[in-house]
Formats: structure tokens, sequence, C-alpha cells
């Protein structure tokens, strides 16, 4: 299926509602999926038949288009305000604009954001003339003056502006998820709110649009220069902004980045940001959409009160000329210190045209995780690392994108051959045309299991309005009974027409990227972001009523069903929703008990039996829309089988048959030791890979649980009948099933006993490795050398042992000092110093009672800002900010997210195995809930002076050695320089 696009067809719970009065003029339509009109509570809206989604659109008087999809499963909705304008939209002299202003829109109003806005404005003003007479000059030291004026002034205006209000009003109103993004096409704006919430957020929403001020602006300006460098250290990014470049050279998806030039990053102007918003932020350019559990009349006649101000008027969309076709491949080498991989792309067409709907279906013909091509022919043979492909389905045109990762010894070239060798394959017919009906059968599936959540529906229906389909619903409701309709000719026809000569190669290669040039740190005195001040505007709306939502504590006596199969304890929920089935086999047995364990599973998919081979069995389970897999973690393996209960008994039955009966194939692992060495040069060539090794360096020592892994010599002296004798016996240890379903339980009971083979008595688990934490003494620092533009920087400390009754100054604690965009951490390293984009803080909570809580902090920042970041968080960590109204905020948040949390599908199972292995058989919420209201400033004060303040920290910095200096570390503590063999433990 697509990158981007996410339509489906089953319905999903209930029937469809009978609108109150129906348009006559469409009443008679014999057709599926039908464009219709209705009436209710005084608003005319539009629907399509059969919408599992049961979507109303309606279009307000000023041109607001307003989605809405009602879920009652829990008491929160979803919300997306979508506004089509991106980087597409970008003016050429000030790219990177649509995304400076996503972040201007968080920092408030004349309303709130400001203390006096009579004496803020003045400021203001003044900085906005500074910028553009910054924009126009060109002479170094005169531009450096003047930025010492806009830091001046700024400090100034920061008198009287309020940092992050936004932010504390979203936490008054217990909404979660606050962010926003900002892409080719699309600005969209989200967040999950409270259902009970609703006229408090509207009336923020409303008032955020209303009249933007871009306060705090140089300091959010840096914000954006460090999430430039950060891009210029992933090497994704590249790729991806690489593809664009080379497949549109002239229409802005290439032309025009979303986070723009280095030299107009240099060079903003206050005067674009404002004229840019008037063009496009209009409500006929806009959407508010939401999923969730709400009552239609009554919350559309909300939000037709909530923006009614807003006045539509004619927008300037992008409408580029059609591109020229390539002549000739296009081949580039994008260079970085990353593994090397390589891609194949196409441009293909628009997304409302049928040929879109075949190359997504074409997409899924290359690469489905099953029954592909590339996943039989490369993946399943080993005859790459990894392969993929999808399509990114853009409004103008498209991209069918084909991905490939060498193994060990094997060229880029060569894997382009063998990518190539698939495609001609499509484009001769070589696939079997049943493929098509497996295809559409499994995204059926995989899309009832998705749109049961609110953030997938929203999603759906946004990418519709941002690609100016909202009006056409329908056809985006019917695509995948229209890719059922696809024959075999029509795809090798369109795979023909799209896939010539015509694509852009790309080999990402190791290597320095010498046309890197980051954006470097401009002077800035810190601002005043007056925490607990708070604007009239935040105390009218924390002063406005909200209906009271009452949690729902989980008994997890009543709420599971307990029995037996054979001597295997069942757990079970029955599924009340649809024809869903999720079954689990779960043992207390991982990595610790067996180092083979993780390699057997790898192995199994592999694998055959005597009457099938491993192909077979993956179209098998493919045609009958079914999933298997099988995860071994450190102390715990889950196998899961899922799908349509329909197919369940066949499900099952194969996967019995492949795991008792796998044969062992000598080849099939000489490629998997093959690819798992190649695996593990490419994860130390992987700085998130590094840093996950400092962190468990810091936490356990030297000897850890991720560096404690099979010697090469052990690797090579694995034989097949090894692995394929632990999976043969697998299920000879205890292990608990688990069902979530629609089958009755004595129903599923019997089945599950004549389908699953169990041993008369258990096998004893082998004996679990332990690995004791570090008890951190002193300050030290942990470095490892990685070539890179920032830096990145991990806090470590093992703190008390866990304690059930700590949870709820925990939760507190956290969420006031370092959750989220409010927190002490993000205001006063981002929002006043501007010394990262990125940076947070926690006090962990261990997943089982014999762990410690643990302080993990951390800030990713430019290199010549690490002794000022480092700096900063340590400040906080040994001195908290105190503040009653962040604490106040903090403590109402956490109540209402446990007020409107509920635990859906099997989730009640996971949630009781979670407690059972803190040692608990209750649902711990409620006693949190309880001790919440009792909690103080103070408390949390004292916590952090007893468990965060004055503690020993490892300090663990991933960095280029080019770039930082080690005197400056040592300044911290014993600098220890790590090797990646130290930190990977190969």
């Amino acid at each position: 299926m697509t990158f981007t696009r996410f339509f489906f067809l089953l319905l999903l719970v209930g029937a469809i509602t009978a609108p109150a009065k129906i348009d006559a003029q469409n009443a008679n339509s014999n057709d599926k999926y039908v464009w219709k009109q209705a009436t209710s509570g005084g608003y005319t809206y539009k629907y399509v038949t059969n919408d599992p989604l049961q979507t109303r659109l309606y279009t307000l008087s000023n041109g607001l288009t307003v989605l809405l999809s009602a879920n009652h499963k829990e008491p929160r909705v979803a919300v997306r305000i979508a506004v089509r304008a991106g980087s597409n939209t970008d003016p050429r002299d000030h790219t990177g604009l649509a995304h400076y202003l996503e972040h201007l829109l968080f920092k408030g109003t004349d309303q709130f954001g400001s203390l006096d806005w009579a004496k803020e404005k003045p400021n203001l003003d003044k900085i906005d003339a500074l910028y553009e007479q910054y924009n126009s000059t060109k002479d170094p030291a005169a531009r450096k003056l003047i930025y010492h004026r806009i830091d001046s002034v700024s400090g100034l205006a920061s008198h009287y502006s309020i940092a992050n209000e936004y932010d504390k009003l979203m936490a008054d109103i217990g909404s979660q998820g606050s962010n926003a993004h900002t892409w080719v096409e699309e600005t969209v704006y989200e967040e999950d709110v409270p259902s009970n919430a609703m006229d408090k957020f509207l009336a923020v929403q409303a008032e955020r649009f209303r009249n933007p001020i871009f306060r705090l602006f140089h300091t959010e300006l840096e914000a954006v220069y460090e999430e430039k460098n950060r891009t210029l250290d992933n090497d994704g990014s590249k790729m991806q902004e690489a593809t664009q470049r080379y497949l549109f050279p002239t229409h802005n998806y290439g032309q025009q980045t979303t986070i723009g030039t280095i030299e107009h990053l240099k060079n903003p102007s206050l005067k674009a940001i404002r004229a840019y918003y008037h063009a496009y932020y209009v409500p006929n350019n806009m959407a508010v959409i939401m999923s969730g559990d709400f009552d239609f009349d009554d919350l559309i006649k909300k939000i037709d009160k909530s923006f009614a101000y807003m006045q539509s008027k004619p927008v300037q969309l992008y409408n580029p000329a059609p591109e020229r076709d390539l002549a000739a491949p296009v081949t580039k080498d994008i260079f970085g210190p990353s593994a090397e991989n390589m891609r194949i792309a196409y441009r293909t067409p628009a997304v409302d045209t049928h040929d879109a709907v075949v190359l997504d279906l074409i997409s899924s013909i290359f690469s489905n995780g099953k029954a592909g091509l590339l996943d039989l022919n490369l993946n399943k043979q080993q005859k790459v690392q990894s392969s993929n492909a999808g399509l990114q389905q853009y409004k103008d045109y498209g991209m069918l994108i084909l991905n490939g990762t060498p193994k060990q010894g094997q060229t880029l070239e060569q894997v382009r051959d063998l990518l190539m060798e698939q495609i001609e394959k499509l484009k001769k017919g070589e696939f079997d045309e049943s493929l098509i009906k497996a295809i559409v059968a499994n995204g059926k599936l995989s899309l009832l299991e998705g749109f049961q959540k609110n953030e997938a529906r929203v999603g759906a229906l946004m990418e519709s309005f941002i690609q100016t389909r909202a009006t056409k619903w329908d056809e985006d409701v019917a695509e995948l009974d229209e890719e059922a309709q696809v024959t075999k000719q029509e795809v090798i026809r369109v795979a023909n027409k799209y896939m010539g000569n015509n694509y852009v190669l790309l080999y990402k290669r190791k290597g320095e990227d010498k046309s890197i040039v980051k954006v470097d740190k401009p002077p800035i005195t810190p601002v005043e972001t007056n925490k607990d001040k708070q604007s009239v505007f935040l105390k009218k709306i924390e002063a406005m009523q909200v209906s009271p939502v009452s949690p729902q504590w989980l008994d997890f006596t009543s709420g599971i069903g307990r029995g037996k199969a054979g001597i295997a304890d069942v757990l079970y929920v029955q599924n009340k929703d649809n024809e869903l089935f999720h079954l689990y086999y779960r043992l207390e047995m991982g990595n610790y008990n067996n180092r083979l364990l993780p390699l057997a599973a790898q192995y199994l998919q592999y694998l055959g039996t005597a009457q099938h081979p491993t192909a077979e069995i993956s179209k098998a389970f493919y045609d009958i829309a079914c999933n298997f897999s099988v995860n071994a973690t450190n102390e715990v393996t889950t196998i899961s089988v899922t799908g349509l209960q329909e197919n369940f008994s066949k499900a099952v039955t194969l996967f019995e048959d492949v795991l008792h009966n796998c044969l062992p194939d000598s080849v099939a692992l000489a490629s998997l030791k093959d690819r798992l060495m190649k695996a593990r040069a490419n994860n130390k060539l992987n700085k998130n890979a590094i840093m996950q090794g400092l962190i468990n360096y810091a936490r356990y020592g030297a000897k850890n649980p991720f560096n404690t892994v099979l010697s090469a010599d052990e690797i090579a002296a694995i034989k097949a009948e090894d692995l394929t004798g632990i999976l043969h016996g697998l299920l000879n240890y205890p292990h608990t099933i688990i069902y979530y379903g629609p089958l009755a339980q004595d129903a599923f009971i019997s089945s599950i006993t004549s389908l699953h083979s169990l041993p008369t008595a258990w096998a004893p688990y082998p004996e679990k490795v332990k690995y004791p934490f570090a008890v951190q003494s002193a300050n030290q620092v942990l470095f490892a050398n990685y070539d890179m533009v920032q830096s990145e920087i991990c806090w470590i400390h093992n703190s008390i042992p866990y304690d059930v009754n700590k949870e709820p100054i925990v939760d507190v604690f956290d969420n006031y000092f370092g959750g989220g965009m409010g927190s002490v951490v993000f205001q006063t390293l981002r929002e006043s110093k501007a010394l990262a984009y990125a940076t947070y803080a926690t006090y962990g909570t261990p997943a089982k009672k014999e762990d410690p809580f643990y302080i993990l902090a951390y800030i990713g920042c430019q290199a010549d800002k690490m002794n000022d970041a480092v700096g900063g968080m340590n400040a906080l960590l040994n001195d908290l900010p105190t503040s009653d109204q962040g604490f106040e905020l903090a403590r109402t948040s956490e109540k209402k997210d446990i007020e409107t949390q509920r635990f859906t599908e099997d989730g009640i199972v996971f949630a009781y195995l979670e407690a059972k292995q803190k040692g608990l058989d209750y649902d711990e919420r409620k006693n949190e809930y309880e001790t919440l209201d009792k909690l103080t400033m103070n408390d949390v004060k004292q916590f952090h002076q007893q468990q965060v303040a004055g503690k020993a920290y490892t300090y663990c910095v991933v960095a280029s050695e080019k770039k930082i200096k080690v005197d400056d570390l040592q300044k911290v503590g014993a600098v220890q320089v790590l090797s990646l063999d130290q930190i990977f433990g190969y």
C-alpha cells in the first residue's frame, strides 16, 4: 500500500446511522458508494453511502471544511486542523516559511501569550523592522550589529511575553500529543483532547488562528536552525530530499525543501511570514477534522460558532507547469556516515487518476511483507540484506520507490541489478494474478485493524482534504474495490508506461558529505519566560466549567476470562466489535535464558516443512489474510497469530505445522549468518544504536545486555539443527495462551485445545542470566566518536528500588520537570536559552519490581553549544525552578489522562501482565488517582532534592571528535572514550 494514503472498505462497528433528511436527488442510486446530502440539527452535510467511517462533510458559510467521524470507544477526540500550505507554496526567496509559521502558531495572540500587549507590541514592531533591515544587509559586521540589536530588543519584549502559554492551555484541557507538522502540501496542527473539554478547546483554537503574534521569534528561529542541523546528520532525510530534487527538476516538490535553505534560514522576514499567513490561513483553505466521542449536531454548531469570524478570500494555490519526462536515468551518489543503501525511484501521476490506484497496487505486488516479488525473490531467499517498495503519493504526482540494502560483500550496483530484475518480472507479468485478490483482502484486514483508532481516521480524512479529494471521498472509500477490479494486463500496461528508462537511481555511500554547511550558532541572550504568569485569557479558559468524566478502573478478575487448554493457562477477552482475532502464546523466557532464541525466531521465516516450501507458506498466510510472528526479547517471547476469525483454524494449523515440523536448511542459515554479521556492521554506523549502547553501558557497566552477544566464532559454529531444535521444542516450555476474538470462551478453549499441541508436563525454563545495575558514585563521561554536525548527550543515573507508592509523585514530577513542551526542561533549554530543538528528561519507572527507577535526560544540540547545553541541564538537575501554576497543570494533566484512558481490544490483558511484572494484581492507577489531589509543589521539590539533585551521573556523549574538545568533557567527569567494539561487544 502507499506510504501516505490509507483508505479502506470494511465496515468497522455498527450500521450506518440514518441521516435525518435525505436529498431525493441521490436516493435512487444503485451504486455502492454515492454522495448524498442530509440535514440535521440545522446543518446540511454530505456523506458517502457505505462509508465505514460514517464521515460527515460540512462546508460552513465562510468556506471552512469540517470533516467529522464519530467513534465512542473512549471519551477523547483526535483533532487535525489542516491548511493547504506547505513548502510548495513558500515564496521562492523565503523557503522554509510555512515551517517557520507552524512554529509561531504556538506563540499566542494579542489575547494570550502576553502580559501586556500594549507594552509588548512596540518592541515586536521594532523587531519586525530590524529583521527587514537584517535581511537586506550583506556586510557581515553590519549584520552582526543588527542581530545584537534584535537580541537586545527581544530581551525587552520577553518581559511582557509568556512562553508556552498555549501548552499550558492544552495541559489545562487535558490534551495529549500537542504537535504540528509541515510538509510539501500541508501544515497540520494536531491535538487529542478529552471529549468533555470541547468548549474550552474550540475557544483556544479559534483564538489561536484569529491573530497570531510572532513573539519570541529569534529563539524559535534558533530551534529551526537546530532542526535543520538534525537533517544534515540524517542520511535518510538526505536521500528523501535527493529523490524529490531529481525526480522533480522544476516542480516545487523537488526544488523547495520544507525546512528551507540555509541562506533563507539566515535571512528571515517576519513581514513575509505575516503575508503568507494572511494569504493561506483562510477558511476556504482550511479544514477542522475530528474523530472521537461526540454528537454530530452539537459539535458542528460549536465549530461553526467558534470559527465564524474567519472570512473567505481567494487563494492562489501552487499550480505548476507539467514536469517533463526524464529522458534517461539520473544517477547520483549521496554520502554520509550511516550504512550503505540504494533506491530506484519513478515519477508517477496525480492522486486522482486511475493509474495512481494501479500503481498503489503495483507497490504491493513488489512488496507486501510476505508474498510480493521482493519479499519472495529477494528477502525470503536472502539475496540482499533487505528490500522494500512503496508509493509515496502527493496531489500532483507520486513517487514509486524501491529500496535495497546490500548484504556482506555485495555492492550497491549488484543490489540495483537484483531490483531491476524484479522490475522486469513485473513488467513482463511474471507474477500470479491471484496476488491482486490477496493484496485487496490483506488491505481490508490491515485497515480494519488500524481504523478502530481515532488517529488513523483523522489521518485518512486529513490527507483526503490536503490532496483536494475531500469532495471525492466516495472514490477514496471505494479504492480497494477499484483495485480488486484491476487485471494483470492492466498492471503490465501501467508498469510499462511509468517504469521505463526514466528513473532516479541513488546510491547512499559511506563517506564524508562535503556539501554540508551547518547553520552557525548566533549569540542569544536567554529570554524571560514568565513561567508563573498568566494572561486574562488563560484564566478565563480555566474558569470554564466542564462535565466530569469518571475514570474506569480495570478489574483483572472479572474483566479477563480465565481457563485451561490442557496444561496451559488461558486469558480471554471477547471481541464484540468485528470478526478479527488475536492469538498469542506468551513465554516468560527470552534472550537471557537462551542466546540462540532470538536467532531461531528470525530463522523460522526462511524455513519450510516436508510438505510446504517456505515461499508456499508465506503465500498461504497471505492468501487467507493472516499473519504470524515470533518475537523474542530479553525476557519474554511472544508468538502471535492474527487475522479474520473465519480463517482461525487454517492459520493456527498452518503455524503449528511450520513451528513443529520446520526442516533445517543449512543454506538459509549460512545466508542468515552472513546478514547478521552485516547488520552488526551496519549498527556500528548508526548513531542511535551507538547511543543505545552507551546508555546500556551506563546503566549496567562494561558487561551489559547490549554488548553481551554471540561472538563471530559462536555464530559460525551454530548448526541448522541447533535452531530448529529450539523451535520444535519452544512450546514445551510454560506458556500462557491469550485470545481476543469473537468466539465465546468455551468455544475458543475447545478449538485451541484441538489445534494447539501441548506436552503432558512443562519443561523447565533455562536459567536466566542476570545483569546487575551499576551504581554511579562519581560523574563520568562515556564518549563515542561519530561524524556528525550535532552532539547528543544523555544523562543516566540508577535511582532507588521500585515502589508502587512512588508512582504518583514520579508521574507528576515527570510531567512538571521534563515531559513535554510546557515542562521546566523544555521551557528553559529550548524556549529561553535556544540551546536545542529536542530536549527532555524523565524519572523512569521500571517494568519489573526487581529493577530500580532511573533518571534519563537528553539534549541534542550543535557541537558548539554543547558546553552551554550540559551546563544548562546540570543546573536544572541540581536546582529545580518552582512554579505553583506549572505544578497544578502537571497534576491536572495527569488526572485527566487517567480519567479518559480506556483499554480497548486486548489491552486489559497486557495491562494485567504489566502489573504482574511489578508484583501487582490490581490496577494501580486507582491509587495514583486518589493520591494526586494530596500532592503539592513542595512534594515535587522535595522529591527532586532527594532523588535527582546532587547525584552522580554518567554522561553519554555521541559527537564528532573534530567538533568538540575532550578537555571540556573532562570538566564534567572522568572521560572514557569507548571503541565501537567495547560498545557493541563485537
